[in-house]
């Protein structure tokens, strides 16, 4: 049996010193820097050196894991049941890319394809959050939970706008048009890891998200989770991780997914 106190423990340093260093690249990145993985899908030499960083530093931490990364993903769909580091060196980067403060670390740890540790360090706020099963979750050393929140009417929730796969735009649009009229309103980030860590420590009532991948999510699943929130895909399934859907929330989170439900085809 793995210890995962002493994973989350000695990994949190690895994290936090990788998105400094990030952010110590601000003012470094130009225009030429930027490379083009696909449409509106961007990437640069520091999303390249972070994950290189990370990789080096967390297999010292837990050498018998395997990886799944984003600047190095490939073949995810064949993995087994085994530990495996799922990482985004930095989500978010397009933010990054333009000098918006929002922006992330993202690594979790897996165990039979579902998180089993999550850390999430923002270093614009110098915010480190994260969570091991059965442990809770944490932000900068202190117990954080959901919103306590129990009406869609009273919440404000957070989502990922399409961004290179336009082709449930239509009933995306629709929804979010039934949301502003039954909420505070909702907020857009651009970095899905954000987004789960805000909805963790109550900043957020709910997240939703489609079209997304492992790394954006997995972290943030368990952090939501051991925060007393509940994450599931947009049919209420546990296959978040790979599924490419997710939706999260506390109290509120039966009333959510039914508002969106009726305005997605699973």
């Amino acid at each position: 049996m793995i210890d995962l106190s002493r994973i989350l423990t000695d990994s949190l340093p690895i994290v936090r010193e990788t998105g400094l260093w990030i952010q110590g690249m601000v003012e470094a990145i130009s225009e030429a820097d930027i490379q083009y993985k696909g449409t509106n899908d961007l990437v640069s030499y520091v999303d390249q050196q972070a994950e290189n960083r990370l990789k080096t530093g967390l297999s010292q931490v837990f050498p018998e894991a395997g990886f799944i990364a984003e600047e190095s993903a490939s073949g995810q769909e064949d993995i087994g049941d085994g530990y495996y580091w799922v990482i985004d060196p930095l989500d978010g980067t397009t933010n990054f890319l333009h000098r918006l403060p929002v922006y992330a670390v993202s690594v979790g740890l897996m165990y039979k394809k579902q998180p089993v540790l999550g850390m999430i360090y923002e270093p614009n706020r110098d915010e480190l959050f994260y969570a091991s099963q059965g442990h809770g979750a944490f932000l900068n050393g202190k117990a954080i939970r959901v919103s306590a929140t129990d009406q869609l009417a009273k919440s404000l929730l957070a989502t990922g706008f399409p961004y290179y796969d336009f082709s449930y735009q239509d009933r995306y649009l629709a929804l979010l048009k039934s949301l502003m009229q039954k909420s505070h309103g909702l907020r857009r980030m651009g970095a899905a890891a954000i987004d789960l860590a805000y909805t963790a420590c109550g900043r957020f009532e709910g997240f939703f998200e489609a079209n997304l991948k492992p790394w954006d999510v997995a972290a943030g699943k368990i952090i939501m989770e051991e925060a007393g929130g509940r994450v599931t895909n947009f049919s209420g399934g546990e296959d978040v991780i790979f599924k490419g859907e997710i939706i999260g929330a506390g109290p509120i989170f039966e009333e959510f997914l039914s508002t969106l439900q009726e305005h997605w085809e699973s």
